[in-house]
């Protein structure tokens, strides 16, 4: 469903957001290590996020990448998304045809519709803090 840009981006944020809970900046190292992802495809991932001002990042010793707890709560999944992959899981086709549209359709255009509208849903109502707090609490997971 998400690119592997955007699958990163995510887990990123998420391990990000469940240190920044216990006032720890992470390294570009511990978080492509702790998410499973390429450490220089992981650096171009915190680019996007900081430049989008999603995760704030934190030059010199005892730098690293954050994002206060204040602002965890208002970043919500879309914004993620968005930043990462720009609206295309939000209004694309399910067969990725350019042309696909409410009077031209694709042969599974209402089926994925109702499916991308589920999707849109649950990214504009999950925030970042709902997942770190999994996280911190052990009930979820981002590596084996």
């Amino acid at each position: 469903m998400f690119s592997k840009t955007c699958e990163y981006g995510i887990r990123a944020a998420i391990f990000i957001a469940s240190e920044s809970y216990q006032n720890k900046r992470s390294g570009l190292k511990d978080i492509a290590n702790k998410i499973d992802s390429p450490e220089a495809f992981t650096a171009k991932i915190m680019q996007t996020l900081t430049k989008n001002k999603l995760i704030d990042s934190v030059k010199g010793v005892g730098g690293g990448f954050e994002i206060p707890k204040e602002r965890m709560a208002s970043i919500k999944l879309s914004e993620l998304v968005d930043a990462l992959e720009g609206d295309r899981v939000f209004r694309g086709c399910g067969l990725g045809l350019a042309n696909c549209s409410e009077e031209h359709p694709c042969p599974m255009h209402d089926k994925f519709k109702s499916i991308r509208n589920e999707l849109t849903h649950m990214l504009e109502t999950t925030t970042l803090e709902e997942l770190a707090l999994g996280i911190k609490s052990g009930d979820t997971f981002l590596r084996y």
